[in-house]
């Protein structure tokens, strides 16, 4: 198992921040522009003494997920971004199947909860958009949805294979229906039917921890349960389910996250995984907005997962 991060600014002074603390990964989205963007983008991490395996983000796709005329398009786009990926070494693509559209994405109610010392987290609360209009083109037929994404992944696992990369399906944030637009990332068994669609190596899942605790599913089991499946994680915990839950630092919410790190080690998961949506630290010197990538909460969240990786290597003994 191999620890990355996302670094919020992308500059020399966060990697060898993430150097230090013992990070071995960077992750991040798809530069715009030719091969030899994303090469020399490849190349500037490794000078820095990291890795990068893990792109989260590719090519636009609202076209592909609503089905509407500019699909195909964005497919063939999308196909072009695998093989970038795969002549430039880059193995695992996090991808998701929302709708984009102002209102809709991964949404929250705030950004300023509180947690342990005061400091902020994100939460949502369905009761505060309870009475907001359906989205203006949403689709509300979750068969339709399937159809879409059935659609797509004939399409895109058989690229994905020839340019060997693994796909890692995120799930929909918060996993519910949302202003009418049916969301179907949204539950353990929807998550299984999506493998089925087209079975292959390459078609798997980004194991959001705190996504599929917002679903209520039991985190060590559902690891166990998706074994090799698993491509990618994003290590975080929440604090109670749809419709109602907020972001916890990574050792305050409900997940055994001892039992979570032992689970990984039992698949023989040697893959990267990255702390998400770590908390703002409001009035300890994080900088910029609470939007959950800020670099000071990492510092904490890296510390905690490296003891969790020694201690159940250790166990395995």
């Amino acid at each position: 198992m191999r620890i990355g991060l996302i670094l919020q600014p992308f500059t020399d002074e966060n990697m060898r921040l993430a150097a230090q603390l013992g990070a071995t990964e960077v992750v991040t989205h798809m530069p715009a522009g030719d091969y030899a963007d994303l090469a020399l983008l490849k190349s500037r991490v490794g000078d820095m003494g990291l890795e990068l395996n893990v792109l989260e983000g590719l090519v636009p796709m609202n076209e592909a997920v609503m089905g509407t005329a500019g699909r195909d398009a964005e497919i063939e786009a999308f196909k072009r971004g695998l093989d970038k990926m795969g002549a430039a070494g880059i193995s695992v693509l996090c991808y998701n199947f929302m709708w984009w559209t102002p209102g809709l994405g991964v949404v929250r109610t705030s950004m300023t909860t509180r947690d342990r010392g005061g400091a902020w987290v994100s939460s949502f609360d369905a009761e505060q958009i309870a009475d907001a209009p359906p989205v203006e083109g949403a689709i509300a037929d979750d068969e339709r949805m399937w159809e879409h994404l059935e659609y797509f992944l004939k399409r895109i696992v058989p690229a994905a294979e020839e340019a060997g990369v693994k796909l890692a399906m995120h799930p929909d944030d918060p996993p519910v229906s949302l202003r009418g637009q049916a969301r179907i990332m949204r539950s353990v068994e929807n998550f299984e039917r999506l493998l089925q669609v087209v079975d292959s190596p390459c078609n798997g899942i980004t194991f959001c921890q705190g996504c599929f605790s917002e679903m209520g599913a039991d985190i060590p089991e559902t690891i166990r349960h998706f074994g090799d499946k698993i491509h990618f994680v994003h290590f975080r915990d929440v604090a109670g389910t749809v419709p109602n839950f907020r972001e916890t630092f990574h050792d305050n919410g409900k997940t055994d996250m001892h039992a979570a790190m032992a689970a990984y080690r039992d698949i023989g998961y040697e893959g990267v995984m990255r702390p998400d949506h770590a908390p703002f630290l409001e009035g300890a010197g994080d900088e910029g907005d609470p939007s959950g990538y800020t670099m000071l909460g990492k510092v904490f969240a890296v510390g905690y997962m490296r003891g969790l990786l020694e201690t159940v290597m250790k166990e395995q003994q």
